[in-house]
């Protein structure tokens, strides 16, 4: 694994909130990356060290992820509190409106929505494990997840790998295990209510005018996925525009991070664009 240095690396207050970023690379088109709830900028990793040298790639964390913190008001960021993040982070990081948006779970519910709403500031969406309400399977885990005691912090990771991690390499289990071991507690509940928040809201394709994305859209979905139903992802597929779905063969929810291999979808998906 070779160490790719950030370009540039700093932190920025807007609104409520303390946002940390790392720009790397400094030419070809920006891409700017979006986390899943509860993953930090490390999950891009591997990507970056596959793409820095032909891409201008800006990584964040929201509030309650990595190093971000909220300095006032409640724990729980509303879903325009984090629209309005990604606004500003692309502002500040001075991204162009050609910006490719790459995502993983809940970060394409706020691209999706943030595209909708300004939709001459996307070029392409790569939307990975994104469905438009969660399934039988995700509404049991969370609901389980909020049911422990919060003092079980290896039982809350062990509900959450078993449910749909199974597939994660070890190394990358451990990791999440370390996580939730050094989670506050304020930041578990604030990640519990995040999820009673998903179970209890309305479908995406209700929440967001979706006809209004411009951007070329790609919905990257893993065959083995047991919390994104197949179906859900066709009729996602079928109200955005321009947009196409790809089953990703033998990988589940966590894509790139089960199998590196994942990355050369990437590659062809960036490559056919730029060309």
């Amino acid at each position: 694994m070779k160490l790719i240095i950030p370009q540039l690396k700093g932190t920025f207050e807007t609104g409520r909130f303390f946002i940390p970023y790392r720009v790397y690379g400094n030419n070809g088109p920006h891409i700017v990356c979006i986390n899943g709830i509860q993953q930090s900028m490390a999950m891009w990793q591997s990507l970056v060290e596959r793409f820095a040298a032909r891409y201008r790639i800006v990584l964040f964390d929201f509030p309650n992820q990595g190093k971000a913190k909220i300095l006032t008001g409640p724990s729980r960021v509303s879903f325009d509190e984090q629209v309005a993040i990604l606004k500003a982070v692309l502002e500040k990081t001075n991204t162009n409106d050609n910006v490719t948006i790459c995502t993983a779970s809940w970060g394409g519910v706020v691209a999706v929505d943030f595209a909708a709403r300004y939709p001459a500031k996307v070029k392409k969406l790569i939307l990975a494990s994104l469905g438009t309400r969660p399934n039988k399977t995700m509404i049991d885990t969370i609901k389980k997840g909020a049911a422990i005691d919060f003092k079980d912090r290896h039982k809350m990771s062990e509900v959450l790998l078993k449910s749909f991690g199974q597939d994660l390499p070890q190394a990358v289990k451990q990791r999440i295990v370390n996580q939730f071991q050094a989670m506050t507690e304020e930041s578990l509940r604030a990640f519990y209510e995040h999820g009673l928040f998903v179970i209890s809201s309305k479908r995406l394709s209700e929440a967001v005018d979706l006809k209004k994305i411009k951007a070329k859209t790609i919905l990257l979905n893993g065959e083995k996925d047991t919390i994104i139903d197949l179906e859900d992802v066709k009729f996602l597929a079928s109200q955005i525009p321009h947009s196409r779905m790809i089953i990703v063969k033998g990988v589940g929810h966590f894509l790139h991070l089960e199998r590196e291999e994942v990355l050369d979808i990437y590659d062809d998906i960036l490559r056919r664009e730029v060309a």
